[in-house]
């Protein structure tokens, strides 16, 4: 299931600026997702890092795996219409290339466990098929 920005704003809470997905492929639901974006040359954060040789921060980076297992985890309990999913922890952070203005990376997500309401997730980000980060990193589902 192929998910575009309107799709992908049904499940999460996210919005402009701080919504950094701008496609999501569900491969299987709420267990292994795909995520893509394109981080244009006039995002916001780029001003101030680094004013001259901008990079996309790190925590937008780990933000953007997050929010993909959100949808990835939010299209399986899509028939729970009062849910949110709140990140807990990262763990294993690691950034190896940086990602630069029009960079275009894909982010995937694929679920590892849960214990009651809390899911742990691996991401891995690709830019060109080449893995510039990866992280481990859980959120607790609540319900209203």
């Amino acid at each position: 299931m192929n998910l575009n920005n309107e799709e992908i704003k049904s499940l999460i809470p996210h919005r402009e600026p701080f919504l950094f997905v701008d496609t999501c492929e569900i491969i299987t639901p709420g267990k292994y997702g795909k995520s893509e974006k394109l981080f244009k040359k006039d995002e916001y954060f780029f001003k101030g890092h680094f004013p001259g040789n901008p990079i996309v921060p790190g925590v937008i980076i780990v933000e953007a795996m997050a929010q993909t297992a959100g949808i990835v985890v939010s299209y399986k309990l899509r028939e729970y219409n009062e849910k949110s999913v709140l990140f807990m922890s990262v763990n294993k952070a690691k950034f190896r290339k940086p990602i630069m203005p029009n960079d275009k990376v894909t982010f995937a997500v694929r679920f590892l466990n849960s214990v009651r309401d809390v899911y742990k997730f691996e991401g891995i980000c690709f830019k060109d098929e080449i893995k510039v980060s990866e992280a481990e990193f859980s959120a607790m589902i609540t319900y209203k």
